[in-house]
């Protein structure tokens, strides 16, 4: 879990300064509305939305923010949006597996940009199920690590209904089934820890360590690429970059 938590922890961190651009805010809304849309609008009974809106929470998206998007998606506010979710599987350099996560209202553009940037970055799209084998969906809540103590993290984190507590490096991941997710977030508040991240992820299963700076920067590029495309989502990978061959890269 290694790469997905130190990952993580640094896009939150770009994801902030992306939140006063606005286009990250406009990818969080978009899941809200699709996931509205798709269960309707109340979060107690739609665990897409539910999650959607926790992830927006965790970049500090407007509570309004968050309410245009569920009446959008529930249909108050008109139709709402015509996205539908497709999914990307694939290998990047070093033999690093990816899952890109997208919401389009064009198929044929979201996917040939998508395999523009494979090829560009040495990345290899393959075909569905060729890697989603090794990823199982969790909900991941990422505790700063200075100042934490372990014990009490992981005790709220139990009472909240998390499975797991992992120190990586600067930071715990808190892991969880994904319906458990929102229950973790108020127990851990709830016990007075600052939380970095939350959301519902695709976890890695096993890992490719990758300790070259060159093929750790063609990695991160790829991912950076396929991140900044406005239709994608998430990018999920299974790469394991030592912390500090990490940072350095990813300055």
């Amino acid at each position: 879990m290694s790469g997905h938590s130190k990952w993580s922890s640094i896009k939150h961190k770009k994801g902030a300064a992306d939140a006063k651009r606005g286009k990250l805010f406009s990818k969080l809304a978009r899941a809200i509305i699709v996931a509205a849309r798709e269960g309707g609008g109340d979060p107690t009974a739609n665990l897409a939305l539910q999650n959607a809106i926790e992830k927006a929470r965790s970049y500090s998206m407007p509570k309004d923010n968050i309410e245009r998007a569920i009446a959008r998606g529930a249909g108050s506010e008109g139709d709402g949006d015509a996205y539908e979710p497709i999914v990307y599987e694939g290998y990047g350099p070093s033999g690093v597996a990816l899952i890109v996560e997208a919401l389009t209202d064009n198929r044929n553009r979201t996917a040939a940009e998508v395999r523009h940037i494979f090829d560009k970055h040495d990345g290899n799209l393959g075909g569905s199920g060729s890697v989603a084998w090794l990823f199982e969906r969790r909900g991941i809540v990422l505790v700063p690590a200075d100042g934490t103590d372990e014990d009490e993290l992981t005790l709220a984190a139990a009472d909240g209904g998390a499975d797991d507590v992992e120190r990586d490096g600067s930071t715990y991941q808190v892991s969880s089934a994904p319906e458990a997710l929102s229950g973790v977030r108020e127990a851990i508040e709830g016990a007075g820890f600052a939380i970095e991240s939350v959301e519902v992820a695709l976890v890695p299963k096993t890992n490719v360590t990758v300790e070259d700076d060159a093929a750790a920067r063609k990695i991160l590029r790829l991912m950076d690429a396929l991140e900044e495309n406005d239709d994608v989502q998430d990018v999920y990978a299974n790469f394991d970059i030592p912390e500090a061959v990490l940072e350095t890269v990813a300055s």
